[in-house]
């Protein structure tokens, strides 16, 4: 990684506090290029030719339109960034297209299916299945993304609140509010996670703790635990994970009738663009009860 690009990382975490998965995918997306500029003299010397060329060679290579329109945006915010700290006199990027990519609706599960997923949860053993149970109804009755839910602290929800303060992306807090079922869920967790504990030991700050590096359980860990679930819910588990879980909640409220705009306060999109594709499949599962249940819409 070049000195260029090191600065760049260090701008877009101090001055726009980006995450460290976004660092990492942004520091991925710059090595990339600049490995493939080599011969151009790199990212500092490449002419527009050649860095058109090297994002010509991105779909030929057979990135997904998506991954391709992401390291075009790498790459343009660094030579933005470049031009003002005078580096360089001219943006190499500006003529690059950003590839065309239908986007795709969420994948989403009934509320049948979350039931099932639930029931095959609660059945694992003791606490196991009380600490996947609290899991899944809280992304489910919140929304919460999956580093927001595994970072709650075990102090946040001691006093069975009614919501959860959240911070977010960009260090945004918003309140997620919590449904009977789920603080239900959260108590059981809480009486087990205790009695699990050692005295000897002091308490993990972590509501759901692991004895991994990070502290608390991993986003991994979930996914495969969801897995587990799923297989033994009769679901398909390529259509479960802790996103899906997120994205049965808003598709689940706004088939509820909830307004668009409370929705996108609970998820914490900053862009209203971003809830919208919500719509689509409450649209489609509504067209699709209709043709199902409709006297005059069942086919002869």
């Amino acid at each position: 990684m070049t000195p260029q690009i090191e600065a760049f990382l260090e701008m877009m975490a101090v001055e726009r506090d980006a995450s460290p998965h976004t660092l990492a995918a942004y520091g991925r997306d710059l090595a990339d290029a600049e490995s493939a500029l080599t011969s151009d003299g790199g990212l500092m010397q490449a002419p527009a030719e050649a860095v058109e060329a090297w994002f010509a060679d991105l779909s030929r290579l057979g990135l997904s339109a998506a991954t391709a329109a992401r390291r075009r945006s790498s790459v343009r915010q660094f030579y933005r960034f470049a031009l003002a700290e005078g580096w360089r006199t001219d943006d190499p990027s500006r003529r690059l297209d950003a590839p065309k990519q239908g986007r795709p609706l969420p994948k989403s599960l009934s509320r049948d299916e979350i039931d099932r997923l639930l029931a095959a949860a609660a059945a694992r053993d003791a606490a196991a299945g009380l600490r996947l149970v609290a899991l899944v109804e809280l992304a489910y009755a919140s929304g919460l993304r999956v580093s927001e839910l595994l970072g709650l602290k075990v102090e946040a929800v001691r006093r069975d609140p009614a919501y959860l303060i959240v911070r977010g992306k960009g260090g945004k807090e918003r309140l997620a509010p919590l449904n009977p079922a789920a603080r239900t869920a959260l108590k059981a967790w809480l009486t087990a996670r205790d009695a699990r504990r050692k005295p000897e030991t002091p308490d993990s700050p972590w509501l759901f703790p692991s004895s991994g590096r990070s502290g608390h359980l991993t986003p991994r860990r979930f996914a495969q635990l969801l897995d587990e679930a799923a297989v033994a819910a009769g679901l398909d588990p390529a259509r479960v994970s802790p996103h899906v879980l997120r994205h049965a909640f808003a598709t689940h409220l706004l088939e509820g009738g909830a307004d668009l705009r409370v929705v996108q306060t609970l998820l914490g999109h900053a862009d209203i663009a971003t809830t919208q594709i919500y719509t689509h499949v409450a649209t489609d599962r509504l067209a699709q009860v209709v043709h199902q249940n409709h006297p005059l819409a069942r086919d002869e």
